[in-house]
């Protein structure tokens, strides 16, 4: 259980620089500029990786059933530019940490909601768990 929390940390700190260094960019090229920047980066990244592991395992390069995906798979590109050119635009604004802490209590939010419509026990630890967050929102706010 060691591993998958230390990687949603290195997650967690690797968003953190990637807001920076677009932040940084947004400067100079505007949130959409340092958004397609960050994206087409992180596409030839993924092709390179991708053609990769498929020269060394020798499959098929596209996924089984790619065509069998729901229309609404497909939108988590479309909400990965908006967060991206979003944060790129608000921790020039705001500061990292505030920025941070609000995209966190944003997702902490939505997904509380959505566990708790899906029918997944722990709604009241959820909500508390949210209640505390919104509560370090507002201190930070205030200092």
């Amino acid at each position: 259980m060691i591993a998958p929390i230390l990687m949603a940390v290195g997650a967690g700190v690797l968003i953190g620089l990637s807001r920076q260094v677009n932040g940084r960019l947004s400067l100079t090229k505007g949130a959409l500029g340092a958004s397609f920047w960050n994206h087409l980066v992180g596409f030839l990244a993924l092709v390179l990786a991708a053609l990769g592991l498929w020269m060394r395992a020798g499959g098929p390069l596209l996924p089984a059933g790619l065509g069998e995906v729901p229309a609404f798979a497909w939108a988590g590109g479309t909400l990965g530019v908006v967060f991206v050119a979003s944060g790129s635009w608000l921790v020039s604004r705001l500061g990292a940490a505030s920025t941070a802490m609000l995209v966190i209590a944003g997702q902490m939010v939505s997904g509380a909601l959505i566990d708790t419509l899906r029918g997944a026990e722990g709604a009241p630890l959820r909500a508390l768990g949210v209640a505390v967050i919104l509560a370090g929102v507002a201190l930070r706010s205030k200092g």
